[in-house]
């Protein structure tokens, strides 16, 4: 195949449901003339609360699907099947860049003064060996505090991104940090971006509210420039599939991407 074909091919972006918009978003703004791709699997979601055998499963056939579309680049935009599967998956494909996110820990700690830095997570990804290896790279003086969330997935999925439910189950999180002083909040899923403005109202304006997207889309620019697989032509095309497919989830998915 010529190089400016595999150059027009699509990048494919993948999550267990709508949260991985978020990530191919950022790449709407940084990759303007890149053909972007999404799969999303709602009707498994979410994967937090699933055995590593079975979200593993899901990721490896979610890339199938992304690679029969003849994606030139996979990008994992869960972090919950980063955590499982990507190690397996650069294994298996070796011929095919496949960039995976992680909780922006990093960048929290390099520039942590002072409290607490609250990394937001689904219980999966906050109990894999590669978020606690992450950790461990971390100055060890930073108070992190995990925090899991399960049950904030399914309100993304269902399109809540504001009102008294979700209020409610996030001042119920920080309940027990309400005399603490909080610098950074770390959304380490890719379905948090989402209900960050409900957030705000919840932590006030001084807290530092950040996620992986930018870095994950950063880091896929540089693989692609790496292969010289960079699209040079102008005119991109997006297309959104969902494993649900109904309208109301792929509505849902264009709309989260304006």
């Amino acid at each position: 195949m010529k190089l400016e074909d595999l150059r027009n091919m699509p990048i494919g972006f993948f999550d267990s449901g709508v949260g991985g918009l978020s990530v191919m978003r950022k790449a709407i703004e940084l990759l303007p003339k890149e053909n972007l791709i999404y799969y999303g699997d709602s009707l498994n979601a979410p994967y937090g609360v699933k055995s590593v055998e079975e979200a593993k499963r899901l990721t490896f056939n979610a890339v199938e699907f992304l690679l029969d579309k003849k994606a030139k680049a996979i990008v994992i935009a869960c972090n919950t099947a980063t955590s499982v599967a990507i190690k397996d998956l650069r294994s298996k494909y070796k011929d095919i860049p496949i960039i995976g996110i992680e909780p922006a820990v990093k960048p929290a700690v390099e520039h942590h003064k002072r409290g607490k830095v609250v990394i937001m997570a689904t219980q999966l990804t906050l109990s894999e060996d590669k978020f606690n290896n992450l950790l461990n790279t971390c100055n060890q003086e930073v108070d992190i505090v995990p925090m899991p969330c399960s049950g904030l997935v399914e309100f993304v999925e269902k399109g809540i991104l504001e009102g008294n439910e979700l209020k409610e189950f996030l001042e119920n999180k920080f309940r027990p940090y309400k005399d603490d002083i909080i610098e950074t909040i770390v959304l380490g899923c890719t379905h948090y971006p989402f209900i960050k403005e409900t957030l705000r109202k919840i932590v006030g304006p001084s807290v530092n509210i950040i996620d992986g997207s930018e870095g994950t889309v950063r880091q896929l620019i540089r693989k692609l420039d790496e292969k010289s697989l960079l699209k040079e032509e102008d005119g991109r095309k997006i297309e959104i599939y969902n494993s649900l497919n109904t309208k109301e989830v792929i509505d849902l998915s264009y709309s989260l991407i304006k």
